[in-house]
């Protein structure tokens, strides 16, 4: 009870200071007290792949086989990674609720392998093995309960994706008919697992990088046509966009900038209202490169974004930032609920809190 009065609380507040006339304004006189909560995870491991079901589960997921859940809101977490895995990479982990789970990891031919629980991780199905060498999975992400996508670097010039229909018990390559041809060093970053996206029933967007356009790309039928739009974002061998996240169909966010320099957040986020047509730059924006980013689910204005050097808050829908938390963080994830969670290296997981 006393867990749920203080996020009702917090719901209050963000609501005065968001219908208060002049709104960006008044956040920032209000200077709201937005602050992260770490946990004890029990592990050093990077987690870059995060899953949020609600205040109390979480799931998530990195290096050295390791895959983590709470039940208790971060009292406690148990290491429930499958056996044998201590040298894959979990960089990506979508969970339904607090037993059914599928975690990704990155790498080329069989070291990028799709696992699925449905007991909390108590036992594991290995239910896709890459066996394409040039394959390089990043990201993987669910429209519904049977519905997802997972995508690799280009392979024969275009990004592969495989998609699931039945949870996730079995994949399938998806016909590259219908996607445009990737530019020469084009790739994606497995930064958060936020390169891939969905919204919806059948919205999914796929963020790029690594040649001399940055680009976004959509597909309206899950993953079947895409259309491909160029970011203001910098791009190059380590510069791109990391991440996206969209409010709705319409409505989206783009992260990144250059990982190999860090303190500079030139060019490094973009925003669209025409679900990734076309893209502009912000008022303002977080002063370092971010490679995650999260529309809050009760307040469609409020936005967050986390990187290395810290963590930002926009209150205007991504058009002013101001940074609140100078930790580092890989990704950052809400749930219905309205609790908001952020994950990265040495084991931290946080939940965020206000005031």
């Amino acid at each position: 009870m006393k867990a749920r009065r203080a996020a009702v609380l917090a719901a209050v507040t963000l609501t005065t200071v968001l219908a208060a006339p002049g709104a960006a304004t008044a956040a920032t006189r209000a200077n709201l007290d937005l602050r992260w909560e770490l946990k004890d995870t029990g592990t050093t491991a990077q987690l870059r792949g995060l899953s949020v079901v609600s205040r109390d589960v979480v799931w998530a997921s990195g290096r050295d086989g390791t895959v983590l859940r709470t039940t208790d809101g971060g009292r406690t977490f148990a290491s429930v990674g499958p056996e044998g895995t201590e040298n894959l990479d979990f960089r990506d982990v979508e969970a339904f609720d607090a037993d059914t789970a599928v975690v990704l990891s990155i790498g080329n031919g069989s070291d990028s392998r799709i696992y699925r629980t449905t007991d909390g991780g108590k036992t594991w199905d290995d239910v896709f093995v890459n066996d394409e060498q040039a394959a390089f999975y990043n990201c993987v992400s669910f429209f519904d309960r049977r519905h997802g996508l997972a995508v690799s670097d280009p392979v024969d010039g275009k990004f592969r994706l495989i998609e699931t229909r039945d949870g996730g018990r079995t994949w399938r390559v998806v016909p590259p008919d219908g996607m445009p041809p990737a530019l020469p060093n084009e790739y994606g970053f497995s930064a958060s697992g936020q390169c891939l996206i969905t919204a919806g029933r059948n919205d999914a967007w796929i963020a790029t990088g690594g040649d001399q356009e940055a680009r976004v790309l959509h597909s309206t039928d899950r993953g079947h046509t895409w259309t491909v739009s160029t970011t203001p974002l910098a791009s190059s061998e380590s510069a791109g966009v990391f991440a996206l996240a969209f409010r709705d169909r319409h409505a989206g966010v783009a992260v990144g900038g250059d990982y190999l320099d860090p303190a500079n957040g030139t060019d490094a986020l973009a925003l669209t209202r025409d679900g990734g047509k076309t893209w502009r730059v912000p008022h303002s924006a977080p002063q370092g490169y971010r490679s995650a980013v999260a529309y809050h689910p009760w307040f469609g204005n409020v936005v967050l974004a986390v990187g290395p050097t810290g963590s930002d808050v926009s209150l205007t829908g991504g058009l002013h930032w101001r940074q609140f938390d100078d930790g580092s963080f890989d990704t950052v994830e809400c749930a219905r609920d309205g609790a908001c969670w952020a994950s990265g290296p040495n084991g931290r997981v946080a939940r965020l809190a206000l005031g």
